[in-house]
């Protein structure tokens, strides 16, 4: 039987300027990026733990890894490899991945043209990657692509919040967002899951206004 071929012919498709943006923002705040994170990460860390405890393996992608926050939260007897496209947040994941004794393949990567032959995993994760990819109906559909048909695609993602007056104030916000920290705040993330292929299964409210879902769809 032939090897199954990576499938690079998304990377037509990519916006290269707008991803070298992408990258240089986050490498610019990676040194402070946990700092800056402090505060929040209070009320993340019971969301990441709550959504790791959905992920079935054995072999897992996390794309969009960052500082590498949920690796301690990483299932046991797992094969996780893991990416993102800012060498100055994998260099702090490594790090963090060695203090914590995890042995794990950490690489730099694009979630919008991955470098893995189609049905390379069970399950791909991210947490609030979907609010800075140029083109997130393209790195989703890629995350359809490599995970194996009927697999888990778990999602922790920030979006527009479906109430007008907020909303709008949203919209008007992001450019001036975006531009400080690389994150668009108005994403409308369920659209863009269903328009790149995934079948939605479950989603769960974090938050009172809707703002933080919890998202398990499949392939």
């Amino acid at each position: 039987m032939q090897a199954p071929t990576v499938n690079n012919a998304t990377a037509v498709s990519i916006d290269d300027r707008a991803t070298a943006l992408t990258r240089a923002r986050y490498q610019r705040i990676s040194p402070i990026y946990d700092l800056l994170e402090l505060v929040t990460e209070r009320r993340f860390r019971r969301w990441r733990k709550k959504l790791w405890q959905l992920v079935r393996g054995p072999e897992i992608l996390e794309v969009g890894v960052g500082t590498g926050k949920n690796i301690e939260y990483w299932p046991v007897h797992s094969e996780i490899t893991a990416i993102d496209l800012t060498p100055g947040m994998l260099d702090i994941a490594r790090n963090r991945a060695m203090r914590l004794d995890w042995d794990v393949d950490l690489r730099l990567g694009d979630v919008q043209s991955l470098e893995f032959p189609s049905a390379s995993f069970d399950t791909v994760v991210a947490t609030c990657v979907f609010c800075s990819v140029p083109d997130p109906v393209l790195g989703l559909r890629e995350i359809g692509r490599v995970v194996r048909r009927g697999g888990q695609v778990v999602l922790l993602e920030h979006m527009r919040v479906n109430v007008p007056v907020i909303g709008v104030m949203m919209d008007a916000l992001n450019p001036i967002i975006v531009q400080l920290w690389g994150a668009n705040i108005n994403r409308r993330t369920l659209e863009n899951i269903r328009v790149a292929g995934l079948h939605i299964e479950q989603v769960e409210n974090l938050d009172p206004m809707g703002m933080f879902k919890l998202i398990v769809a499949r392939s």
